[in-house]
């Protein structure tokens, strides 16, 4: 109902895109959607929606079926919505392909999820986020400290902006 029929992602109702994005990835947010590390700051509003959503799946089966299930779903490119300038966002996004990988599919072995083809508007808040303490932060979301320390490469929203830009024509 909020991602969309075919998890193309839904912005009104604030649910990213999540048709195309990497199965570990969707599992493991799931997981910590569940056990509160997601959505645990109180200005995290939106992560906290999702909080009472994954916890009705009843264990990790259950959260690997509806992975299995959105991985059976068409990727549909989102439309684009946040605009910058690609060519200093290519420069920027350097350092974030050793994680990213080039083309910004995501790289499992860096706990990296997929960049390319995914909702431009839901990557720049998750950035500011990142970048302003706001996720991250729990103690037991190592991989979130991972992206808290890289977001603060990103200063500002125009950096995000060029960065998310050049994303989009990978």
């Amino acid at each position: 109902a909020c991602h969309g029929a075919q998890a193309e992602g839904n912005r009104e109702l604030n649910a990213p895109k999540l048709s195309g994005q990497a199965e570990w990835y969707l599992v493991r947010q799931l997981q910590m959607f569940k056990r509160g590390v997601r959505g645990a700051h109180e200005q995290d509003i939106y992560a906290k929606q999702m909080i009472p959503f994954a916890s009705m799946l009843a264990d990790d089966d259950a959260i690997r079926n509806v992975v299995a299930y959105i991985k059976t779903l068409p990727e549909v490119r989102p439309p684009a919505s946040v605009v910058g300038n690609p060519v200093r966002g290519q420069k920027l996004y350097r350092t974030c392909s050793a994680c990213h990988g080039s083309t910004a599919k995501g790289i499992w072995a860096t706990n990296a999820p997929r960049l390319s083809n995914m909702s431009d508007w839901y990557m720049a808040r998750q950035i500011r986020n990142f970048r302003d303490g706001i996720r991250g932060g729990h103690p037991q979301d190592f991989h979130g400290a991972q992206m808290a320390e890289m977001a603060r490469v990103l200063a500002d929203d125009a950096a995000v902006a060029d960065v998310l830009d050049y994303v989009r024509t990978l």
